[in-house]
């Protein structure tokens, strides 16, 4: 039998990754708490309003940050009376706003209910797609040094690019919508195992239904992969609250979400000054 000889053959071109670039910002922490309002009201209300003063001066301190803000919000329903919203530059920063609030002595009278950890994250799945085929076509071989050298100097430019949306300023809305999210893994209806391509259309298609809604509702990403028990974190922010009902029902008959996408608890709040904050929780 004849054999084909090393110039004759063809070496198979290689695959395109599988992992989509992705650009990250300031670091999220949402903090939800029930609040012990029969303990705080049996105070005596020079004791109450020294209390509620010293928070008050603390979180509006923190919603006068430059850099990384935080945010109160009244919750509806029975899984929280009040949500913290914290954006810092570094995980470090987050634990030292969380541990401030713990060290105030209205932490005594609030019980936390739950908390998500994760980090403001723009997906470039059209980006990468026609990235990684550039590299491949100047002949990179992909994860060598200089293929690694070249994607971190394109996300570079993208953070410089995209700046404003990694490190945003908490939207000032009246209404927040925040829940997790995950990307099936089950069986056929398994989304990691989509080649990159079609995962990139689908999440066009999905992105198309969102910028539906541009004008009307403030949306935030943030991953959470490897900090939380959900993969995504999504906060909506409007001043109609219907608005959250309609983009969220319309996106679930997108095939992204119809075939792949896993939802957690939803968490409704009302914005709240903190100079309110008294009022909120006593009345």
């Amino acid at each position: 039998m004849k054999q084909s000889s090393p110039e004759n053959s063809t070496a198979p071109e290689p695959a395109i990754p599988a992992v989509p670039l992705t650009t990250e910002g300031f670091a999220v922490l949402h903090q939800m708490f029930r609040v012990a309002r029969s303990p705080l009201r049996a105070l005596g209300s020079s004791e109450r309003q020294r209390i509620v003063s010293q928070a008050v001066a603390m979180l509006e301190q923190m919603a006068r940050r430059e850099d990384g803000e935080s945010a109160i919000f009244s919750q509806l329903g029975h899984k929280g009376d009040l949500m913290v919203l914290h954006f810092r530059r570094t995980f470090d920063e987050l634990n030292r706003a969380e541990v401030a609030l713990a060290n105030l002595e209205l932490s005594d009278y609030l019980e936390p209910t739950t908390s998500y950890l994760s980090v403001i994250e723009l997906g470039v799945y059209e980006a990468s797609v026609a990235f990684y085929r550039d590299l491949l076509a100047k002949g990179m071989k992909p994860h060598s040094d200089e293929w690694t050298a070249a994607v971190a100097a394109e996300l570079d430019r993208q953070r410089a690019k995209m700046a404003t949306r990694l490190y945003p300023k908490i939207p000032r809305a009246r209404y927040l919508c925040f829940y997790p999210m995950d990307k099936k893994r089950e069986g056929a209806d398994n989304w990691y195992r989509l080649p990159i391509e079609h995962r990139r259309d689908l999440m066009r298609e999905h992105g198309m239904v969102g910028r539906r809604y541009a004008g009307e509702v403030t949306q935030i990403i943030s991953g959470s992969i490897g900090f939380d028990d959900w993969e995504w974190g999504v906060d909506l922010f409007a001043e109609d609250p219907l608005v959250f009902k309609k983009l969220v029902y319309e996106m679930r008959f997108d095939e992204a979400s119809a075939g792949y996408g896993k939802f957690g608890a939803f968490y409704f709040a009302i914005r709240l000054e903190p100079s309110d904050l008294g009022q909120n929780l006593i009345g």
